[in-house]
């Protein structure tokens, strides 16, 4: 049920992770790649017992998807959550989806908004046009169209091909006073955020 994200997810630990635990995780992430999850996991399951947050995403990537081990919404909830906690961006991002989905978790769109807003913040484009969709819709937030606005434009300048569209889509909709306040809104996260748009 969960392969659809695979390739996402794969992606998304391939460049956006960040590698704290050194070079066993790199070895689980390389064994994760070519398809070897026996080799992820050893590699893996001691860091995420010893608390390392890379470790606790990888596992909760293998337990969600049931690479190397039966698939397991609970296991993938739990590894993901204690990630989550050390502000692991990829393993909020990956709880918001499991809380819109319902998968292991009763469908909660509030919870999703709480997950995908931490990551969003991170400057996870998945998560920043789910937070968008879900201000310009009002689900799991009260609806906001300079809020949407901001994200799809934060989105989009990070890289993402379809948020300008969906920014400007919501612009026919909105003042130009809602849009110069969401546009003012997005460069000063922007300019806070530089380190994000070294490589865009």
């Amino acid at each position: 049920m969960h392969i659809l994200l695979t390739s996402i997810l794969t992606v998304l630990l391939l460049i956006l992770s960040p590698i704290s635990s050194g070079a066993d995780f790199a070895k689980g992430q390389q064994a994760y790649s070519s398809g070897d999850y026996q080799a992820a996991i050893m590699e893996w399951q001691p860091l995420a017992e010893e608390g390392h947050a890379d470790g606790q995403f990888g596992m909760g990537l293998l337990y969600a998807n049931g690479f190397g081990v039966p698939l397991d919404d609970d296991q993938a909830l739990k590894w993901y959550l204690l990630a989550a906690d050390q502000k692991h961006a990829e393993a909020q991002c990956n709880l918001a989806v499991m809380h819109a989905n319902g998968w292991g978790v009763p469908q909660s769109d509030a919870e999703a908004f709480k997950w995908y807003s931490l990551a969003a913040e991170q400057g996870i484009t998945q998560a920043q046009i789910a937070v968008a969709r879900m201000y310009s819709g009002g689900f799991g937030a009260a609806q906001d169209k300079v809020q949407a606005h901001k994200w799809f434009n934060i989105a989009s300048e990070l890289g993402d091909y379809d948020a300008a569209s969906k920014r400007d889509d919501l612009a026919g909709r909105m003042s130009a006073d809602e849009i110069a306040a969401a546009a003012q809104l997005a460069n000063t996260w922007l300019e806070s955020h530089q380190h994000l748009l070294v490589n865009q």
